[in-house]
């Protein structure tokens, strides 16, 4: 059997798919996966062994010239090659009328959320097969109960596996005990204030463990920087491909970070990740992972860098005791 994914974005919302990938893979071994994506994302999508093709869309750059020939050539060429695969089924993963509106592009029976579960319920408009899911779980769980749905087994949700490793390669020269700091994101509002890291980066350093932080733009840039310039010990890693960053993080002994896409594939390769959350409700979002946390912030209040710390320590203990018991090093 033949199965199309379409989970266009974002980073975090292609990282929460993969446990319903591995589910799928343990449950029906005959099916085969390949899946559509925004192009920015294609690089987290091949970080799955599972995944045989990668199609990419660009809807977010569409968007910018809608008439333009190029952008009705690519989606052209998406449909030709979508078509010219012959998939038995496409499960539509985000429930977005967008989502809905790629997967109708493969002329294949589409399996998706109902139109009480769907994001957007018109999107179950497009569906040939329609499914009841909670609102109120987590994505992670959601997903990979549609998966189970739409393929005929039940998950078992006992456990959590994202099925992906870091990649090879990435900077070399990130020093001892690397604790990689995460403090871009998408908005304002979920941002940590830069004395906060500042300080975090101060207390790892006493903790006999290498700071290291990045950029992906200007705004982000002066932060990095200036958590360098106030910590010396920090390795400051230059804008780098995804790839490049994501093998970094993958060799880290400890990630601590904003709600951004990037802890979410730190919790996916199943690091001791403490996730900051400020403006936003992780309970059905946030990274889930065998040695992730959260910390909400309380209302008019905020997250103190010690009491990131002392979680940061707790998850590094547990983890070293499970190691201990497995038998790794």
């Amino acid at each position: 059997m033949k199965v199309l994914i379409v989970k266009t974005s974002s980073m975090g919302d292609v990282i929460h798919t993969f446990p319903a990938v591995e589910d799928a893979r343990r449950n029906r071994p005959d099916v085969s996966f390949d899946w559509c994506v925004e192009e920015a994302f294609a690089g987290i999508v091949a970080l799955h062994p599972a995944i045989a093709t990668i199609h990419t869309v660009a809807i977010r750059r569409w968007r910018t010239s809608p008439l333009d020939r190029g952008t009705w050539r690519e989606a052209a060429g998406l449909r030709r090659a979508l078509r010219d695969c012959r998939y038995d089924l496409v499960i539509d993963a985000q429930g977005l009328l967008k989502s809905a509106l790629v997967a109708k592009q493969a002329a294949a029976p589409i399996a998706g959320f109902d139109g009480s579960s769907a994001r957007e319920p018109s999107a179950a408009l497009f569906y040939d097969r329609r499914y009841a899911v909670p609102r109120d779980l987590h994505a992670i769980e959601r997903t990979r109960r549609l998966f189970g749905l739409a393929l005929g087994y039940e998950p078992d949700f006992s456990g959590i596996e994202s099925g992906i490793v870091p990649p090879a390669g990435g900077s070399t020269f990130v020093g001892e005990d690397p604790a990689f700091l995460l403090h871009g994101t998408s908005r304002e509002d979920k941002k940590w204030p830069a004395g906060h890291w500042i300080e975090t980066a101060r207390l790892l350093v006493e903790r006999g463990m290498t700071p290291v932080t990045t950029w992906s733009n200007d705004r982000e840039k002066a932060v990095a920087e200036a958590i360098a310039q106030a910590v010396p010990q920090t390795v400051l890693v230059p804008k780098s491909p995804l790839a490049e960053i994501g093998a970094i993080i993958g060799r880290s002994v400890l990630v601590i970070g904003a709600d951004t896409g990037l802890t979410h594939l730190a919790s996916a390769f199943g690091l001791p990740t403490v996730a900051v959350f400020l403006a936003t409700e992780p309970g059905l979002t946030g990274p889930r992972g065998p040695f992730s946390s959260t910390l909400l912030a309380a209302p008019g209040g905020g997250v103190a860098p010690a009491e990131v710390m002392a979680e940061a320590e707790r998850l590094l203990e547990r983890r070293a005791l499970g190691q201990a018991g497995t038998g790794k090093n």
